[in-house]
């Protein structure tokens, strides 16, 4: 079952479902979701002499990747065909019972901007920053504003709570990230 704007509400006054900060619930509480705002890092590839990156090896990752803060009132340009990674401003934690789906906002999907390549799935149990997968599938640049509305959760209940929601007991890699975060599928070579 999809979450409701009310069912939102109520989960967010319980407190099981954390969003936070959540500055401006009457805009960003919609009828089925939650908008969440860009955060202000950014990971950029240079793609520029790279032979290769190797999943298996984070170095090559790390080697090519630059992080990038935009200061206060700028904006982070990406060019057609780039891919970047960037995050929320917001922090969330999902109790055991509930699964968000990442999705774009339609406003910016008609700019061609899309915020995630596979990864629209936050696990039962997560807590911390999501990171976007950024892509600019159009052929002219867009002005990304940290703070604006860029993405959006659609929270579905599940018939039963995990058994093994995501977090540390299980191992899960991207418990509590507050930034951009690379890949860290090397770990799943050990």
């Amino acid at each position: 079952m999809i979450l409701s704007d009310r069912d939102i509400q109520e989960r967010l006054k319980k407190g099981d479902l954390v969003v936070d900060p959540l500055d401006d619930p009457d805009l960003q509480i919609q009828p089925s979701s939650i908008d969440l705002r860009l955060g202000n890092e950014f990971v950029m590839y240079r793609t520029t002499h790279v032979p290769y990156i190797d999943p298996e090896d984070p170095g090559t990752q790390e080697e090519y990747a630059d992080r990038v803060e935009i200061p206060e009132g700028e904006r982070f340009i990406l060019h057609p065909g780039e891919f970047a990674l960037g995050s929320t401003y917001e922090r969330i934690e999902l109790p055991a019972d509930l699964v968000a789906f990442v999705e774009g906002r339609s406003s910016l999907g008609r700019l061609a901007i899309v915020v995630h390549a596979t990864a629209g799935l936050c696990d039962p149990g997560f807590e911390g920053k999501i990171t976007l997968e950024l892509s600019n599938l159009g052929k002219v640049p867009v002005a990304l504003h940290p703070m604006m509305r860029i993405s959006q959760i659609v929270l579905h209940e599940m018939k039963n709570p995990a058994e093994r929601p995501y977090g540390a007991e299980r191992g899960s890699k991207y418990q509590g990230q507050e930034r951009p975060e690379l890949t860290r599928i090397d770990q799943d070579f050990a």
